[in-house]
């Protein structure tokens, strides 16, 4: 019996977190009790699914085209727990990035992710954190052409994929989520 107490008190929780507005959860963000700061709000959340002529395919990756995954992670509202569908898997190396827009307004910070790829002036050679470099996408309003710096950078397998949010938003071609932030659908 006290398990089962237990956890419906932790759906419950889980619910009630759940239901936080978009408004609330920038307050979390900007309470800095929060892993990403970014306020995705001005984000395109869809793309046209168009990828670098360079970016490499991924020769084995976990998750293949067409394979379903539950996504773990929380860039923008609605995704943590959202069931995607994988569009695409590249072989590359992955940035969080500080940068200011070039549209003005504050500072994003930790933004998650660019790949190497997006970035100009930059060859084969990863950037290193620290590095200050240019942006060349456009998944927020103001990123492209702004100057970044470099927050984390990882040799990883990226993700593009489709998903309907947990608010009900339909997203096409959503660039970019990590292998290490899907995990088998059960």
């Amino acid at each position: 019996m006290m398990k089962k107490q237990l956890w419906m008190g932790l759906a419950l929780s889980a619910t009630i977190l759940g239901a936080c507005t978009e408004e609330e959860e920038v307050k979390v963000k900007d309470s800095g009790t929060h892993e990403e700061s970014t306020d995705h709000s001005s984000m395109s959340h869809s793309s046209d699914g168009s990828v670098p002529d360079d970016l490499l395919v991924a020769n084995n990756p976990t998750y293949a085209v067409g394979d379903k995954a539950l996504m773990t992670t929380d860039h923008m509202g609605g995704m943590n727990g959202a069931e995607a569908t994988i569009v695409g898997a590249y072989e590359t190396t992955v940035y969080a990035v500080t940068y200011t827009p070039t549209t003005g307004g504050e500072k994003v910070e930790n933004h998650k992710w660019v790949i190497h790829e997006e970035l100009e002036g930059v060859e084969d050679l990863p950037a290193a954190v620290g590095d200050t470099v240019k942006l060349n996408a456009d998944h927020m309003e103001g990123m492209d052409g702004a100057e970044a710096t470099v927050d984390s950078a990882e040799q990883t397998i990226i993700y593009m994929v489709d998903y309907t949010s947990t608010a009900g938003e339909e997203v096409k071609n959503h660039k970019w989520v990590t292998e290490d932030e899907l995990t088998s659908v059960q």
